[in-house]
């Protein structure tokens, strides 16, 4: 059952690419983060609810300082990820992952006083290469500068937001359950990214089926994935988990290719199988540092969701 919630979260993670350019035809991205996390508190309320009996989980923490840090970090992260993806290519999400985790390494090293090891600088090397490569493309500086560069920033404000988020979850794992603690941050979530919708509210003025139900599937895996992805840790080796939850890469970029015919340039091949690389060498066992640690209540890779 562990490997099958394991599966369910990876691949639900890997269509966040594609499912955020069928929603951005209709709507803005800030209405798109909006809607992500409202249906996502629905989705996850109602399956603690109806299948798991935690009633007591409804009831959203507010005086929790680190409920709050997290909240709006994944706010951060959905934002610049779903405007970057709707202008950029349906796979350029597949950065965030690999700068979540040199950021984690800084703080692990810098705030929490963690011990880092030989391998776990090589690995947070191939992560900043493997993102380099895939930023780089092949393309012409001028043109890098131009439009590609503006793209991989922000990615980089949206790993930044998702670190937080996970720090959020890791100061937290001993106070709250991972469905309460997941379901009070979306509702912040939910009311933080209420607040500029008035403002930035753009609809294309037409009725797109296939948007509505981009945006639904969005709801339900911001909602589900995180709660199939701690319970699939507590069922399988932590190993296993991360290098198959990191192989969801493959799949966001054969997303891309199948439904939208993105390029998937040899550039953007090796970079992801250089910060793959990095993400697996960083999770092999008897390492010092426990950055992911914080994953087991949340996400343990890519916020992509």
């Amino acid at each position: 059952m562990g490997y099958v919630l394991l599966l369910l979260a990876t691949l639900s993670w890997s269509f966040v690419g594609i499912l955020v350019k069928m929603a951005s035809v209709m709507l803005d991205s800030t209405t798109i983060t909006f809607l992500r996390f409202a249906l996502g508190v629905v989705f996850l309320g109602g399956f603690l609810l109806l299948f798991k009996k935690q009633s007591s989980a409804l009831k959203p923490r507010f005086a929790m300082k680190w409920i709050w840090i997290g909240a709006a970090g994944k706010c951060c992260n959905y934002f610049f990820e779903n405007i970057a993806l709707s202008i950029g290519y349906s796979y350029g999400n597949i950065l965030v992952g690999p700068i979540q985790t040199v950021i984690l390494l800084a703080i692990s090293a810098i705030w929490l006083k963690d011990r880092m090891t030989g391998r776990s600088w090589v690995a947070a090397l191939l992560c900043i290469l493997g993102v380099l490569l895939i930023s780089w493309n092949g393309l012409p500086l001028d043109v890098l500068l131009q439009g590609e560069a503006w793209l991989t920033l922000l990615y980089v404000i949206s790993g930044i937001g998702t670190a937080f988020h996970v720090l959020g979850q890791r100061m937290l794992i001993k106070e709250l359950e991972a469905g309460a603690m997941n379901y009070s941050m979306f509702v912040w979530c939910s009311v933080l990214m209420a607040l500029p919708v008035p403002f930035q509210f753009s609809w294309s003025g037409e009725v797109s089926v296939s948007s509505i139900v981009a945006i639904v599937l969005l709801g339900l895996i911001t909602g589900l994935s995180f709660y199939w992805f701690a319970t699939a840790l507590r069922l399988v080796s932590f190993p296993v988990a991360i290098i198959v939850s990191n192989c969801g890469v493959l799949f966001t970029i054969l997303w891309g290719y199948l439904f939208f015919r993105d390029p998937i340039t040899v550039y953007i091949i090796a970079g992801a199988a250089m910060f793959m690389a990095g993400l697996v060498l960083l999770n092999l066992p008897g390492r010092s540092v426990r950055v992911s640690t914080a994953a087991g209540t949340g996400k343990g890779r890519t916020e992509a969701g």
